[in-house]
């Protein structure tokens, strides 16, 4: 790395720690992840260029969240997640089928084709819809715009919801019961060398393979006999940071200008998509023995770790908000796509035989 990279990472990085900070010292929702964001996708409006940031980095942070809240697991958490995955997948597909079908809906009113309306209307999987709407010839440049949007919607309104209506029933209580649970030997830190090197094998080869490795490892670790020790608070900040800056680099000011009015049109399906998850966390929490909190954020659109940040912070329970939103990340990202595809393949190919025969 030259000298003037170096230069650039650590302005970044500094530039993210001071929003995290004053975010921090204000009281918001997640301020090391949204201020570090904030700060970030400013600085680089202010450049007019893109800052440097290391997609290795952010995959640094993923991975020590993941660490964190691999910890939470216990074997009750996964004989729970058992009973709750059919209405929860049920309700899912639902969720995802409404989004669909609101993003087809708005394209008939909108100068906006429907494969590039409807992807950017599916809450989550930001790169995998940019991806598949460019295979079928939709506007890419329009589905990151507009998913940027919904992802910023669900960030900075879901967290301030949740902690308006439950502030002061989470944080510290969870953090003391791990540090005690995990007294041992610092050689036992050497543990954690296996989920690392599991999320780093499997980033590149499956759909969100840091946080299946790293979280996922951490999980199955945490049932077992072996003694894990606690994750120190910086390190857990600075994997906040490091998410936040890799969010948030990636967000351009003149890019959400391009989006012009239509960016207010999918704000509002971001809108109603949480609306509706909203909903669909009261009823499975009137029908399960989930706490409504926990419920909520399990449905919530996007952002994995971002809920489980709010869940921890709102006495929520971290593993199962875990459970289900990887649920629904793996359910978005490995089916919708090829669904999609073979969905508007066929629909124009019977469109055109149509236009043949009309002739």
């Amino acid at each position: 790395m030259g000298m003037n990279r170096l230069l650039q990472l650590m302005i970044t990085m500094v530039t993210a720690s001071i929003g995290g900070f004053v975010f921090h010292i204000l009281h918001t929702p997640l301020p090391w992840v949204l201020g570090a964001l904030s700060f970030v996708t400013i600085w680089q409006g202010f450049l007019k260029q893109k800052v440097y940031f290391p997609i290795f980095l952010r995959n640094i942070g993923f991975i020590i969240l993941g660490l964190y809240f691999g910890m939470y697991f216990t074997t009750e958490t996964f004989l729970s997640v058992k009973s709750y995955f059919i209405p929860f997948f049920l309700l899912t597909s639902i969720l995802i089928f409404t989004s669909m079908k609101l993003g087809s809906f708005v394209s008939r009113w909108i100068p906006i084709d429907e494969i590039t309306s409807v992807f950017s209307s599916i809450p989550g999987g930001l790169s995998e819809m940019t991806i598949a709407s460019e295979d079928l010839n939709g506007k890419s440049s329009y589905v990151a715009i507009f998913q940027t949007i919904r992802l910023l919607t669900v960030l900075f309104i879901v967290p301030s919801i949740m902690m308006t209506f439950y502030s002061g029933e989470g944080g510290e209580v969870l953090q003391g019961s791990i540090i005690t649970s995990f007294e041992g030997s610092r050689w036992n830190y050497l543990f954690f060398f296996l989920p690392i090197l599991t999320a780093l094998f499997l980033q590149n080869r499956i759909p969100a393979g840091v946080i299946i490795g790293s979280l996922g490892v951490t999980a199955i670790l945490s049932i077992s006999p072996i003694s894990l020790p606690p994750i120190p608070s910086p390190i857990v900040h600075m994997g906040q940071i490091f998410i936040g800056i890799g969010i948030g680099k990636n967000i351009f000011i003149e890019d959400l200008k391009k989006a012009g009015k239509y960016g207010f049109v999918y704000f509002g399906i971001s809108l109603i998509i949480i609306m509706i998850s909203f909903v669909f966390g009261g009823v499975m929490a009137s029908f399960s023995s989930l706490d409504m909190k926990t419920s909520i954020l399990s449905f919530a659109p996007g952002g994995l770790f971002e809920m489980v940040l709010t869940a921890y912070s709102i006495g929520g329970d971290p593993a199962i908000v875990s459970s289900l939103q990887l649920i629904r990340v793996l359910l978005i990202i490995m089916a919708i796509p090829p669904l999609l595809r073979i969905f508007f393949k066929k629909r124009y190919i019977l469109y055109d035989e149509q236009k043949r025969m009309d002739k």
